[in-house]
């Protein structure tokens, strides 16, 4: 029975101390791992720093109130127009993009033309329908797609949506271009809205990498 317990003694002593020799092995392959993460990261993160610096986002613009959303990939505008009509503006981040020919003499080649949806809202008083207009931000100009005349709850106050505003006659699509651009809603803050989604794209990406490398550190 001595013997016994003699050798599940040792057997015992050198299971342990396989599985000792075995934690501090996969303990120096995680740290070498995280190490090796952390470097990518704090590299990653000092590069784009370096390379294009963001700036606090801006928090005007002409007459518009600018609202960045941390963290979120939209911005909303909010202005006053004349006494009683409030003009609300949401823009997502950078969602798309399509290439078109190049704007020369030789016309060689193709550039791509990066696109934002917007959304503008524009109302009078409280509890009253508004209009909502879909549009796309290139970066030179702004396109009206569609126009909606919704209830104050958001639900459609007429069930018909209305036609593809590229489908009008062209007397009517610059009527409608008129009516925004009378309110501010144009190619000028086209162009600041991609500038600004821009700005805003590497804030997001250096916020994003330090997050992580707070995850891995801790």
């Amino acid at each position: 029975m001595a013997a016994f317990l003699r050798t599940s003694g040792r057997s015992l002593v050198s299971t342990c101390g396989q599985f000792s020799r075995s934690n501090a092995s996969q303990a120096i392959q995680k740290s070498s791992f995280e190490s090796n993460i952390l470097r990518i990261l704090r590299n990653e993160i000092q590069y784009q720093l370096d390379y294009a610096p963001p700036h606090p986002p801006v928090t005007k613009f002409n007459t518009f109130m600018v609202e960045d959303r941390p963290g979120e990939q939209w911005i909303t505008l909010r202005r006053k127009f004349d006494n009683d009509e409030h003009i609300k503006i949401e823009a997502t981040m950078i969602d798309g993009a399509i290439t078109v020919p190049k704007a020369n003499d030789e016309n060689l080649g193709e550039e791509v033309r990066l696109h934002i949806s917007v959304l503008v809202d524009i109302w009078k008083g409280e509890n009253s329908e508004f209009l909502e207009f879909v549009c796309s931000s290139w970066p030179n100009s702004l396109e009206i797609q569609k126009v909606y005349l919704l209830r104050s709850d958001g639900s459609r106050a007429q069930p018909y949506m209305g036609p593809n505003v590229k489908n009008l006659k062209s007397g009517f699509r610059d009527g409608l271009n008129e009516f925004l651009k009378a309110r501010g809603i144009n190619d000028e803050l086209s162009a600041f809205l991609h500038e600004f989604m821009m700005n805003k794209d590497r804030i997001e990406a250096i916020s994003w990498l330090r997050k992580l490398q707070s995850f891995v550190e801790n």
